[in-house]
Formats: C-alpha cells, sequence, structure tokens
C-alpha cells in the first residue's frame, strides 16, 4: 500500500465495488461529471469496467482509497493513460461523498505522484477536470501542477456543455512532500 498522510491507496477488494459503485457511479450527477461519455446504469452483479481491475494492461492503474485512521474505504484513484514510451500518464480520483471537503484529494493527489515519478519512473502526470471543480484544481495546484490550458466547452454534461481544464506537472518540478510527509 501506498501512504500519504492522510490516505493509503491500495488495491481494490472485490468488497469495494458495491460501496464504490453505489457512492461514485450509481448518482447520475456525480458519475456524469468525472466520466467522458454519458451516465449509464449497470446491471448489479456485472463487470463494471470502471471498476474491475483488468490485469491484463499496463495502461491503467486503479487504486481504492481508504482513511489511514481507521483504514475506511473512502474513494478510487487511478493512474491512467500511461504511455510508457513518453513516460506520462493522466491522474483520477473520485472521493465517496462523505469523504468531500476533509483536504484527502490533495494528499490523494500527492500520493498518485509519488508512484507516477517515482515508482513508475515518469516525466509528466497531467489532470484533466472541469472548470468549475474548485476541489480537484485546489488539488491539482497544492500539489503544483500548472493550468496549461482551458478546453472550451468540450464536456457535455448534464444538458450544457461546460469548459475543462488542462494541468500538468513534470517530475522535475515536482516537490515531493510539499503537502506533508512524503508518501511511501
Amino acid at each position: 500500500m501506498l501512504k500519504g498522510s492522510k490516505v493509503g491507496l491500495r488495491a481494490r477488494h472485490e468488497d469495494d465495488i458495491p460501496i464504490l459503485r453505489t457512492e461514485l457511479y450509481d448518482d447520475v450527477v456525480n458519475s456524469s461529471r468525472a466520466e467522458a461519455g454519458p451516465w449509464r446504469p449497470i446491471t448489479p452483479g456485472s463487470k463494471d469496467p470502471r471498476l474491475v481491475v483488468d490485469e491484463t494492461t499496463d495502461r491503467s492503474v486503479p487504486f481504492s482509497v481508504i482513511e489511514l485512521d481507521g483504514g475506511t474505504l473512502i474513494g478510487s484513484a487511478n493512474l491512467w493513460g500511461i504511455d510508457t514510451h513518453n513516460r506520462c500518464a493522466h491522474i483520477g480520483l473520485g472521493l465517496l461523498p462523505a469523504a468531500r471537503g476533509k483536504g484527502y484529494g490533495t494528499d490523494v493527489v500527492a500520493t498518485l505522484c509519488h508512484y507516477g515519478f517515482v515508482v513508475r519512473g515518469l516525466h509528466r502526470l497531467q489532470i484533466e477536470t472541469l472548470s468549475d471543480n474548485t476541489a480537484m484544481l485546489r488539488s491539482a495546484e497544492s500539489n503544483g501542477f500548472v493550468r496549461e490550458g482551458v478546453l472550451r466547452s468540450s464536456a457535455w454534461v448534464m444538458g450544457a456543455f461546460l469548459d475543462e481544464v488542462l494541468l500538468g506537472l513534470l517530475a522535475e518540478e515536482w516537490k515531493p512532500g510539499a503537502q506533508g510527509r512524503t508518501p511511501v
């Protein structure tokens, strides 16, 4: 398990899936804001590609996020779109509603940066988020990510086009431990 100052990133457990599905993906508005496509219901018991780990690919590494104090599941995080030639990847995360607003997102981003830069040897990490997602923007910028551009009206969300913000961080710009103790 990777440990930040408040959170741990561990392998996805089978019993995490119903909780993450119910609290993150069955919420139409939340799921529509987080996914790059329209929300659709997933039949109970089916293999939800957003949550089931595909061990045959190295292009995505999903984690379950737990609170270090108590070990409670509080969300999902991943490094996705991993490009080993160009040594870059994207960061994504989703926190359960009860875990939001407590600083966990900033710690998740820091821990994913440690994983990407130190463990995987990547050169660049990238985040794309809706322009009104102030929590993610704050978490990214607190960890040194720089706004590189705005993709105007690029996301269709619940009947409206929204802007997306593109943020990037290079390995040489990353300052481990800037948000507390260095993840391990």
